[in-house]
C-alpha cells in the first residue's frame, strides 16, 4: 500500500509540474492578443513561427537522451557512468549547435525569414534549455520530484512575471521618466517576449547548477553507442511529433504569401490556443494513469480494467469537447483580447476533435508500451507526420490555415485508428466499441450542429449539451456508484 502511495503521490507533482506551466502559458495569450502589447495577428504570427522551431530543435537538441538515460540509469549497474557519458554527449553536441548556431545566423535568418535579433535569442535558450535535460531526468531518476515541480514551477512564474513587466510595466514606467526611461524601446515587444523565456532559462539553469558541480565525469564510449542505438528511434518519434504538433506554422509561413502569412498564423495560433482546455485534461489524465498501466500489466486480466479506462477518458474527453464549442463565444473575447484574431475560430471544434483523438491514441498506447514494441510509436507518429505534410502542401495555398487544422484531424485521427487496429493484433483489448464510438459520434455531431449551424444560440448549445450529459449518467452510474464507493 505505501508503494502505491508513493506512486500516486509522485504521478501527481510530476503531473502538477507538467499541467501547471502549460496552463500558465495559457495565460500568456490575452497579454499577447491585446492590441496595447503586440499591434497585431501579425506580429503574433512572428511569435508563433519562432516557437514552432523551439520545438522541432528541442527535439533535435535531446536526440531522444533522456528517454534513454532513464533505460540505461534503470538497467545499468555503473550509474555515474550512465550519467557522466549522458551528460557529456549532450555538453559537447549542445556546445557544436551553439557555436554553429551564432556563426551562421544570418543565413539562417535570411533562409528561415526571421528577423536576427530572434534568431539570436533562441539559440541561447536552446543551449540553456538543452544543458538542463539530464539534471531534469536524473532528479526524476532519482526520485526527487519535489524539487523537480519546485524548479519548472519557478521557471514558469518567472517568465509570466517578466513578460508582464516588460511587455506593460516597463512601458508606463518608461513614460514618467527616470531610468527606465532609456531601457524601454518602443516596437521591441517580440524582443521581450523571448528575453523573458532566455532569463528563465539561465535562471533555471542556476538552480540546476548542483548537479553539474557534483556530477562524476564520465565518459563510456561503449555505453554511448548502446544509448545512442536507444535514442536514435526516439528522436525519430520526436520529430514526427513535433510536425503533427507545430510544423504547420512553419509551413503556413513559407506556402502563403509573404504579405498575409504572419497574420494567418497569428489569427490560428491564437485561436488554436482553445484546444488547450482538452489538451490539458489529456495530458493530466495520461500522466496519472501511465503508471497504473505498467504497475498492472502483470495483474490477472489486465484488459479488462484498461478497457474502463478508455471509456471514462472518451466520456470525459466528450463533455469537454462539447463544452468548450457551445461555450466558445464566451471563451473567446477572455482568451482572445482582439477581434482581429476572431475569423480564425472555424478551427476551434476542428482541433479540438484532433486533440481528443490525440488523447485517445496515447491511451491505446498501452499495447505497444506494455509489449515493448515501442517501435510502432515510431512507425504511426512518422505516418502522421506524412500525413500532416502532405495536406499542407497541397492545400494550404487555396485554403490557408483550414487545411492546416483538418490536417492535424486526419492525421490524429489516423494515429488513432493505426494505433486500434495493430493494438488488436498484438495486445487485444476488449474495449466497448459500441459505446466509446456512442459517445465520440454524438459529442462531435452535437459540437458541429451547435457550433456552425446554432452559433452563439445558447438555449440550444446548453440543452445539448445537459442532453448529453444525461446520456452519460445514465449508461456510466453503475461505474460511477462503484468509483465514489472506492
Amino acid at each position: 500500500m505505501s508503494g502505491f502511495k508513493s506512486l500516486f503521490k509522485q504521478t501527481f507533482i510530476y503531473g502538477l509540474a507538467t499541467v501547471l506551466p502549460r496552463m500558465l502559458s495559457f495565460l500568456l495569450v490575452p497579454l499577447y492578443t491585446s492590441p496595447e502589447v503586440l499591434s497585431s495577428p501579425a506580429e503574433y504570427g512572428k511569435v508563433s513561427v519562432i516557437f514552432s522551431y523551439f520545438v522541432l530543435f528541442n527535439v533535435i537538441l535531446a536526440y531522444g537522451m533522456e528517454t534513454a538515460f532513464f533505460r540505461f540509469f534503470n538497467k545499468e549497474d555503473d550509474k555515474d557512468a550512465v550519467v557522466g557519458t549522458a551528460t557529456i554527449s549532450l555538453i559537447i553536441s549542445s556546445i557544436v549547435f551553439f557555436v554553429l548556431a551564432l556563426l551562421f545566423q544570418n543565413q539562417i535568418a535570411n533562409y528561415i525569414n526571421i528577423d536576427v535579433k530572434y534568431i539570436n535569442l533562441v539559440i541561447w535558450i536552446l543551449l540553456l534549455d538543452a544543458l538542463v535535460i539530464i539534471p531534469f531526468a536524473w532528479l526524476r531518476a532519482n526520485q526527487k520530484p519535489m524539487r523537480y515541480a519546485i524548479v519548472k514551477i519557478l521557471n514558469v512564474v518567472i517568465n509570466i512575471g517578466l513578460n508582464l513587466f516588460l511587455l506593460l510595466s516597463l512601458q508606463d514606467l518608461a513614460q514618467n521618466g527616470g531610468v527606465f526611461e532609456g531601457i524601454y524601446k518602443p516596437n521591441f515587444e517580440v524582443s521581450y517576449i523571448f528575453i523573458a523565456n532566455l532569463v528563465s532559462s539561465a535562471f533555471t539553469l542556476v538552480l540546476m547548477f548542483s548537479f553539474y558541480a557534483k556530477l562524476k565525469y564520465k565518459f563510456d564510449i561503449s555505453l554511448w553507442k548502446q544509448m545512442m542505438k536507444y535514442a536514435v528511434p526516439v528522436l525519430i518519434a520526436g520529430i514526427a511529433f513535433s510536425i503533427n504538433e507545430t510544423f504547420d506554422r512553419i509551413l503556413l509561413k513559407e506556402l502563403l504569401p509573404a504579405d498575409v502569412a504572419d497574420n494567418e498564423i497569428g489569427m490560428y495560433s491564437a485561436c488554436y490556443k482553445l484546444a488547450l482546455f482538452m489538451t490539458l485534461f489529456a495530458t493530466a489524465y495520461r500522466l496519472g494513469i501511465e503508471p497504473y498501466f505498467f504497475s498492472h500489466a502483470k495483474t490477472k486480466n489486465p484488459q479488462k480494467n484498461y478497457a474502463s479506462i478508455l471509456e471514462f477518458f472518451v466520456a470525459f474527453g466528450s463533455i469537454i469537447l462539447l463544452a468548450v464549442v457551445v461555450f466558445a463565444d464566451v471563451l473567446k473575447p477572455i482568451i482572445i483580447r482582439s477581434e482581429a484574431y476572431w475569423e480564425a475560430m472555424w478551427i476551434v471544434p476542428i482541433i479540438l476533435i484532433a486533440n481528443f483523438c490525440l488523447g485517445i491514441y496515447h491511451n491505446l498506447s498501452v499495447w505497444y508500451k506494455i509489449t515493448d514494441r515501442t517501435k510502432f510509436g515510431a512507425y504511426i507518429s512518422v505516418v502522421g507526420a506524412i500525413v500532416t505534410l502532405i495536406i499542407n502542401f497541397v492545400f494550404i495555398e487555396s485554403y490557408s490555415y483550414k487545411a492546416s487544422a483538418i490536417a492535424t484531424l486526419v492525421a490524429y485521427a489516423i494515429m488513432m485508428l493505426l494505433s486500434y487496429y495493430f493494438g488488436r493484433k498484438y495486445y487485444p483489448i476488449p474495449y466497448n466499441i459500441k459505446k466509446i464510438g456512442l459517445y465520440m459520434l454524438t459529442s462531435i455531431f452535437l459540437s458541429v450542429l451547435s457550433f456552425y449551424y446554432y452559433p452563439s444560440n445558447y438555449f440550444i448549445g446548453i440543452t445539448m449539451l445537459i442532453v448529453f450529459l444525461v446520456l452519460v449518467i445514465v449508461l456510466e452510474k453503475n461505474q460511477l456508484k462503484q468509483v465514489l464507493k472506492r
